[in-house]
């Protein structure tokens, strides 16, 4: 005993474990399945998928885990907040799965962040809700009297949408004695209630018998139905009908027209009259067939009243009955079955599909997950996908029948920016249906693309002497990629010209590419500047390219020839060179008696040097090369030409405009050495003397010209000085009102005081100590004697030296002013005319200076 109790629960572990690997396995297979009764209420509680499927709330919530929508009417919603499956309706197993005894509703979850789709099967269990029930509350049925004990008359079933034990399970009869109930069951289960004849019958004694049939079904409670039977019992038929098949078979496809004939049914019936007229009827015909077919009850056609669909129901079963005029009648089971037409094209959905992706997504990368699944069956349901052109897209079989748009290489937003992707479904029919459905894709950009330059080096020619901020040239760069990755800016790359920064010679701007010259450029120091832009967008990382700019300076003509040779007056001077050329006197035209040799810091046309002969002490004689500034005799020279020649050559470049230079040549026509010699000398012995004597004229002009400015200054000073004392002093007219008109005498119309006077005069450093006085000695009213006649009567006084009283430190000055005899010839300059008053009627007091 304790052996076999053992046995036992190894059994149930082995169960329990077997049931738990099945439940792993569909979870893990993305598969759930639930089981509900039918009739919940809206809201009810199916299955924790968040549990089922090891998925986290978050998680749940922020991938957006839905339930797909076929189009079809949903039963279940799902609780981002709970992961609870629950109804969204009433659900009645009867009106969802008829004539189906396992009833499954099917829906998918999906999880748009994972693109994965969990398929949960729903079961919608029975309960007894529905009694069951006959087609007709009331039967009839006729019955000859003649008819033998144990005749079977069949029935009309009962329905019970319910299944299982809640279907109909039993009948029972009621009402009278000559009638018994016998249920026969069919190959398929289903039960065929038929009423027994168990008592001869007699028409004169009983016409009627009334009978109660009752179904009843298996559910707890029991429910039931019934119907009442009327028997009418009829006089003796000898003959009931006969079907010419105990089996009627048809074929016909869904798509045959509504009003189409599907056969016909013969029954015959050996008697004549009144019995032999046979009537056919449905025995026994579901809901759906009663409304789909249509029995004629005089010809026995089957006509289609409604349209068949395959994908509905594939067959139908009914059972005909042929009943003559007297009672009798024959049964006969009628099955047709429906073809399937390939009518329904595939049914393609998007289940879930991205609207971007980025142009660096690995191939494998999951863009759309669609659903596709066809009503028709067999090859016309056999549905193959395709897509549409050469994208970079390819389809990848899901879970059942499902498919994933996969890419199936890199992207490159910069050859395609959007793809417009089509998928076919095409069935397997003939002809094949299909459908198709459009996956708009953007692809974003990622910074995978340098700059490119427009150009694979730049070059330019900026003339010298530039003005500063000066436009060199634009350097262009364009980038394949979008928006802030294709945004390109330009900067300069480190280099150095002359040892100063690149950057303190040219700048470039940032956002155009322009390229800008700091400083204006010498062709003479710089003739060529190499530099490398960089072009760098806006991506993280950025990306860069650089490019060479070849910058060449052109030259301008600003440079004037300088004359090598002969060298120029201060550097020959320095240098001790003398600067004479020989040529001999007996030289032929053309012979060559010197060379001007000039260069130019310019280049190009602008450095071509031209010579030409500006001046020459004998035009003739000489002539100087074009382009090689070589002097030559134009002549043979003539013994009347001056032996010493002076040339003047110009020296023009070819720029434009020209700059010039002159070279000055002397030339000496000497046949020797030593008659050059002696030409020098005597030519450069009194060269000395007269450049010394013109330095002295020179200078003695210059001292005379400062002497002469110098006493006019004096002049100015003194006659400035002595209008201010006058105005100071009182009028000249009061102060001499007493003198006698004798006292003056004429000069050139103008009286001068004839009195002799002297004063002193102390001049020291600081003017308040200045003091003035006269001598009391110099008061006198009579004329001195006329000097002897070999001294010459002075204008004015000499100065007395030796001034009485003066302070040490001033300067004593005594003048005394004697009148001539007569006045002098010669017209004196009005400001020298100067007439003095007698000291003698004025104080003495102190001049300031």
């Amino acid at each position: 005993m304790c052996a076999a109790r053992e046995g036992r629960r190894g059994r149930r572990q082995r169960a329990l474990l077997c049931y738990v690997l099945v439940a792993a396995w569909e979870a893990a297979c993305g598969q759930l399945r639930y089981s509900v009764p039918e009739e919940l209420p809206k809201g009810s509680f199916v299955g924790d998928v968040a549990k089922d499927l090891a998925l986290q709330l978050p998680t749940l919530r922020d991938r957006g885990a839905r339930i797909l929508d076929r189009g079809r009417t949903q039963y279940f919603a799902l609780h981002a907040n709970s992961g609870h499956l629950v109804t969204v309706e009433r659900l009645d197993r009867e009106q969802l799965c008829r004539l189906v005894e396992r009833c499954v509703l099917r829906c998918e979850v999906i999880v748009e962040g994972e693109m994965k789709v969990y398929e949960i099967e729903v079961e919608i269990t029975d309960i007894n809700d529905n009694a069951p029930s006959f087609r007709s509350a009331e039967m009839e049925l006729t019955v000859i009297e003649m008819a033998a004990t144990g005749s079977r008359f069949p029935l009309s079933k009962a329905r019970d949408p319910d299944v299982g034990v809640n279907s109909l399970q039993s009948y029972e009869l009621s009402g009278d004695e000559h009638f018994s109930l016998s249920v026969q069951v069919g190959a398929d289960g289903e039960k065929r209630p038929e009423l027994v004849l168990a008592k001869a019958l007699d028409r004169e004694e009983t016409a009627f018998h009334d009978l109660v049939l009752k179904a009843i079904d298996g559910g707890e409670p029991a429910r039931t139905g019934t119907a009442r039977i009327r028997v009418s019992v009829l006089d003796a038929n000898d003959n009931a009908p006969v079907f010419s098949q105990a089996v009627y078979a048809v074929r016909v496809p869904e798509d045959v027209p509504v009003g189409s004939t599907l056969l016909t049914l013969t029954a015959t019936d050996v008697d004549e009259g009144f019995n032999a007229n046979v009537k056919y009827s449905l025995k026994t015909a579901t809901d759906i067939a009663s409304e789909t077919f249509h029995l004629d009850a005089e010809t026995g056609s089957i006509r289609l009243v409604r349209s068949l669909d395959f994908e509905e129901d594939d067959s139908y079963h009914l059972e005909a009955q042929a009943q003559d005029g007297g009672g009798l009648f024959d049964t006969s089971t009628i099955s047709i079955s429906v073809t399937d037409v390939n009518d329904n094209a595939p049914e393609l959905t998007v289940t879930s599909a991205l609207s971007e992706i980025s142009e660096d997504a690995p191939p494998g990368t999951v863009v759309a997950l669609l659903h596709v699944q066809d009503r028709d069956s067999g090859a016309n349901g056999e549905v193959r996908c395709s897509l549409v052109g050469d994208v970079p897209f390819r389809l990848r079989s899901s879970v059942g029948s499902y498919y994933s748009v996969v890419t199936s290489r890199e992207l490159d937003r910069e050859e395609v920016s959007e793809y417009n992707v089509t998928v076919w479904a095409s069935d397997g029919g003939s002809p094949s249906l299909r459908s198709s459905a459009v996956l708009a894709l953007r692809v974003l950009d990622v910074n995978d693309n340098a700059p490119v330059f427009a150009e694979a080096r730049y070059s330019a020619r900026l003339p010298e002497n530039n003005a500063e901020g000066a436009l060199v040239l634009t350097v262009r760069a364009w980038d394949a990629d979008w928006g802030q990755n294709a945004r390109v800016r330009y900067r300069l790359a480190e280099g150095r010209v002359r040892g100063a920064p690149l950057s303190s010679y040219v700048s470039v701007q940032a956002e155009t590419g322009a390229l800008y010259a700091l400083r204006s450029f010498d062709y003479e120091e710089v003739r060529e500047v190499g530099l490398c832009v960089r072009a760098e967008d806006g991506g993280a990382p950025a990306l860069s390219s650089n490019v060479s700019v070849r910058l060449l300076i052109v030259d301008e003509n600003d440079n004037a020839p300088q004359v090598l040779y002969p060298p120029s007056a201060a550097s020959a001077a320095g240098a001790g060179w003398t600067g004479v050329e020989l040529a001999p006197r007996s030289a032929e035209p053309g012979a060559l008696v010197a060379k001007v040799v000039a260069v130019d810091a310019d280049a190009g046309q602008n450095a071509w040097l031209s010579y030409e002969l500006a001046k020459a002490t004998e035009p003739g004689l000489f002539r100087v090369g074009l382009h090689s500034g070589e002097v030559r005799t134009a002549r043979s020279p003539l013994a009347r030409d001056a032996p010493r020649h002076s040339l003047v050559v110009v020296v023009k470049d070819q720029g434009r405009p020209a700059l010039s230079a002159t070279a000055t040549l002397t030339v000496v026509l000497a046949e020797s050495v030593a008659e050059l010699l002696s030409e020098l000398g005597s030519a450069a012995a009194p060269a000395e003397p007269g450049g010394s004597l013109t330095r002295w004229l020179v200078l003695a002009v210059a001292a005379v010209s400062c002497l002469f400015v110098a006493f006019l200054l004096l002049l100015l000073a003194l006659r400035l000085r002595r209008w201010r004392r006058s105005q100071l002093l009182p009028p000249a007219s009061g102060a001499l009102r007493g003198v006698p008109a004798s006292h003056f005498v004429g000069i050139d119309g103008v009286r001068a005081f004839l009195h002799s006077y002297s004063h002193e005069v102390s001049l020291t450093a600081d003017s308040r100590k200045s003091q003035r006085r006269w001598a009391a000695d110099s008061c006198c009213n009579t004329l001195q004697a006329r000097p002897p006649p070999d001294k010459a009567a002075p204008l004015l006084g000499e100065d007395a030296a030796g001034a009485r009283g003066a302070p040490p430190d001033a300067l004593p000055v005594s003048q005394s002013f004697r009148t001539p005899r007569r006045p002098p010839s010669r017209r004196l300059p009005p400001f020298l005319l100067i007439a003095f008053p007698s000291p003698c009627s004025f104080p003495a007091m102190d001049v300031s200076c």
